[in-house]
């Protein structure tokens, strides 16, 4: 049973970069034919897909965030890893890891979650 983990530091300030790492046990992020997403939820809304990476490495962004997000992995920790730049409040969420068979998927799987807040 595959299981995710996120990490991160749970308070960044403004304009700083987050750095989220999600760890995955039970599957391996380069088995066919999955997709590895970060995706968040804002206090008050919604799931909201950010950046998925493929079983062979291939990237996608959601449109808003394509300038700021960078997805990538590290296949010998069994990790991938959301970077996030120029934060503001607005980037305040639950952000979760995430299995799917199709980019932008939301899952389940989930990991639990990691809640980030943007403030000074």
């Amino acid at each position: 049973q595959v299981q995710l983990q996120e990490s991160g530091p749970g308070l960044v300030k403004p304009s700083q970069t987050l750095s989220l790492t999600c760890t995955v046990s039970g599957a391996s992020i380069t088995d066919g034919i999955y997709y590895w997403s970060w995706i968040r939820q804002p206090p008050g809304k919604g799931l909201e897909f950010l950046a998925a990476i493929s079983y062979t490495g291939a990237t996608y962004y959601t449109p808003s965030l394509k300038r700021r997000a960078s997805i990538s992995r590290d296949t010998s920790k069994n990790q991938f890893t959301l970077e996030l730049k120029s934060v503001t409040p607005e980037d305040t969420a639950v952000y979760y890891c995430a299995r799917d068979p199709q980019a932008g998927g939301l899952g389940p799987p989930r990991g639990q979650g990691t809640q980030v807040t943007v403030s000074s």
